[in-house]
């Protein structure tokens, strides 16, 4: 017999997955990136499931403004050379206002992205990171 619910069963199978013991833990689908004192925290490189959208929450809590820029090593040639003062409209391009918070959602291919302030002298400063995004094992799912 056929599954009626295959998108029930595949929640399902992550949750009971998730909470047996032993079991790796599954990517996240929400992310908090903090900025604070000029740096990404969390600082360590942070791991999604490819093609499922990530709601992304990017927190300033520093007095000066920041931006959250990801996407493969071209697009971060094109911005150290750019001028945008701003990004708007791009959900891989935040700009983020002193004490404020900004939320993104993107589905990402597999593969390893980095994160950075482009930012006069943020990039060098160490305002970095990376994020790998991977294919999932569909378990639980019955074709």
């Amino acid at each position: 017999m056929r599954r009626r619910f295959p998108a029930l069963a595949l929640l399902a199978g992550i949750v009971l997955g998730s909470c047996a013991t032993g079991a790796a833990a599954e990517p996240s689908r929400e992310v908090t990136i903090t900025f604070r004192y000029s740096r990404f925290v969390p600082a360590t490189p942070m791991t999604v499931p490819a093609g499922v959208p990530i709601t992304v929450t990017l927190r300033n809590e520093d007095p000066i403004a920041h931006e959250w820029i990801v996407g493969a090593s071209e697009e971060h040639a094109a911005h150290r050379l750019g001028t945008e003062p701003h990004h708007e409209g791009r959900p891989t391009e935040i700009s983020v206002p002193p004490f404020a918070s900004r939320v993104t959602t993107i589905a990402f291919a597999p593969g390893m992205y980095a994160f950075i302030c482009h930012l006069p002298g943020h990039e060098a400063y160490g305002m970095t990171g990376m994020l790998t995004v991977r294919e999932m094992a569909r378990q639980g799912i019955a074709r």
